[in-house]
């Protein structure tokens, strides 16, 4: 099922657009403050984000713009501002969509089920590359040093997430959410096993290299050495 984090601060419209998509299949979180949002996409991974623009503290198209920086997860604006310039501001911001209030409940969720479909479709085609690290994800192949890399399904994973992501510190909790949709705190050393391990076949690809950083205190990301 997946995620969508919902960021409106008109609690009927929010309530109204979490209902529509919780009907629509969705898995939905709401918000109603920038400051919270970037706080959600910093510490949980979602697959889509619905943001207003006129939000307490930390407007929309400041939101965008600090989120493009750690993150890729399709953003679909909505809003009242209908003027052309906002929405190719936004746009070029790096917003995947845009909506005009007021809007069609049917056509949000239509937004919505589009955007998550194109942005799987790209995923499915994506090859990442980190330093002499290569994964490419249609083939589902990793490489070091141009090496085949046999990875774990649960190694593959962690390593996709950390790659499409580089410079993102994941939390513990993030990383346990998003790989098996359940609380970290039962699976720390589960978690820590299996990143140990996909360390250790790293180590032996390639000994010069260090790829995999932890962040003390919270959590993991790629090496910046």
């Amino acid at each position: 099922m997946d995620t969508i984090l919902l960021v409106e601060d008109n609690a009927d419209i929010r309530m109204i657009l979490a209902e529509a998509l919780f009907n629509a299949g969705y898995r939905v979180n709401s918000v109603y403050t920038g400051t919270d949002a970037l706080k959600e996409l910093r510490s949980f991974q979602y697959d889509l984000v619905l943001l207003d623009l006129m939000l307490p503290y930390k407007s929309g198209d400041e939101v965008l713009k600090e989120l493009r920086s750690f993150c890729d997860v399709p953003v679909i604006i909505i809003s009242a501002k209908d003027l052309v310039s906002t929405k190719i501001d936004l746009l070029k911001l790096g917003a995947d969509d845009y909506i005009t209030k007021p809007f069609d409940l049917n056509e949000v969720t239509a937004r919505v089920e589009s955007n998550l479909r194109r942005f799987k479709k790209q995923m499915e085609h994506k090859k990442l590359t980190y330093k002499d690290l290569i994964l490419d994800d249609e083939a589902k192949e990793v490489t070091v040093n141009s090496s085949p890399l046999d990875l774990t399904s649960t190694e593959y994973d962690l390593l996709f997430l950390l790659m499409n992501n580089q410079d993102r510190v994941f939390t513990k909790a993030t990383l346990s959410s998003t790989i098996w949709h359940e609380d970290c705190l039962a699976n720390e050393n589960i978690l820590k096993t299996h990143i140990s391990n996909l360390r250790s076949k790293l180590k032996k690809a390639n000994p010069e290299q260090e790829y995999i950083e932890t962040v003390w205190g919270v959590g993991y990301r790629m090496s910046r050495n």
